[in-house]
């Protein structure tokens, strides 16, 4: 493994690894967002506690951090931001499910790949309304796609969709037994 390698997997990670959800949910004085709802610092549980306006404030975030590492580390950078944000080591490894930064490593690519993706996880949450089933369903196409860019960048939208079908597998088994919860759209 070279220098840059390594540059790239450190900086990734620790980019990846700003907890934004949890930045925004206490600046707007809701507290600590791994308290309640789901106790996950990522975009869809910021949107349970704190509305639409503070999710999307994070989902822009935690894309921008993946999509930074992504366009000057490359594929590496960019799935190290990944890692960090589903394990970052200021929160003792305990983050969100890595779909908002899965997407910003797809908009580090390309933004076609970007808006594929993105249109394949909202037209799965408006018809179903569960925001799992709609990362399921994108993290499924995602190899298609990465493939179309290149050998390294298809490897490692493999390993993308299998960290977010582990990072999912509590959703999963209660889309199976009908007890997820779905989206509420309100606005704060």
């Amino acid at each position: 493994m070279n220098e840059f390698m390594i540059a790239a997997l450190i900086s990734g990670y620790l980019l990846g690894s700003i907890p934004f959800g949890l930045i925004f949910t206490k600046l707007a004085g809701l507290g600590d967002i791994r308290k309640v709802g789901s106790k996950n610092i990522g975009t869809t549980n910021v949107l349970r506690i704190g509305g639409f306006k503070l999710a999307l404030t994070t989902a822009i975030f935690d894309i921008s951090k993946a999509v930074i590492a992504t366009i000057i580390f490359g594929e590496l950078g960019g799935f190290a931001a990944v890692i960090g944000h589903n394990y970052p080591i200021w929160l003792k490894f305990k983050g969100g499910k890595g779909i908002a930064t899965t997407f910003g490593f797809l908009l580090g690519i390309s933004p076609v790949t970007f808006l594929i993706s993105g249109s394949v996880w909202l037209s799965v949450v408006l018809i179903s309304g569960y925001s799992s089933l709609g990362a399921l369903s994108m993290l499924v196409i995602i190899p298609f796609i990465g493939f179309y860019y290149g050998n390294d960048y298809g490897l490692v939208c493999i390993a993308l969709t299998l960290l977010g079908f582990w990072r999912h597998h509590e959703n999963i088994v209660r889309l199976l037994n009908g007890t997820e919860s779905k989206v509420s759209w309100h606005k704060k």
